[in-house]
């Protein structure tokens, strides 16, 4: 992932929800977003159970989901996210993202996507989602 040295004008506290199976990329994931916003709070969550528990349990700014995960995706992580909570930025960071399913997330409702090894618009889409 490629390293961004950005600070964020978002205040607020942080909170960010991760859909993702590697606990390598979540941490690398957290380690670029925590060098641009100074009060992050994070989950991890690798299913959708978990994702639903996480939804319904506290109130998060974002979610950050990998497209392909066992068992699970992120158009069917965006359908849980979207039933409980409608504006919540959704966006998906993908090692794996094809443009059929880039597409797809899109008008299903997801506000971004972008691969894991470029990850050069994440701060700059996160910055503009928060501020909507």
């Amino acid at each position: 992932m490629e390293e961004q040295e950005r600070k964020s004008t978002y205040n607020a506290p942080l909170r960010v929800l991760v859909v993702e199976d590697s606990e390598d990329d979540y941490f690398l994931l957290m380690r670029q977003i925590r060098k641009a916003y100074t009060h992050v709070t994070s989950a991890r969550v690798q299913t959708e159970d978990e994702l639903r528990k996480e939804m319904t349990r506290g109130t998060w700014n974002l979610v950050i989901s990998d497209n392909t995960l066992p068992g699970f995706n992120a158009t069917e992580a965006l359908r849980v996210v979207r039933t409980c909570n409608e504006l919540i930025p959704f966006i998906i960071v993908s090692g794996t993202i094809g443009e059929e399913a880039a597409v797809k997330a899109m008008l299903a409702g997801a506000n971004d996507y972008m691969l894991k090894e470029n990850t050069a618009r994440l701060l700059p889409a996160i910055e503009r989602e928060l501020g909507r």
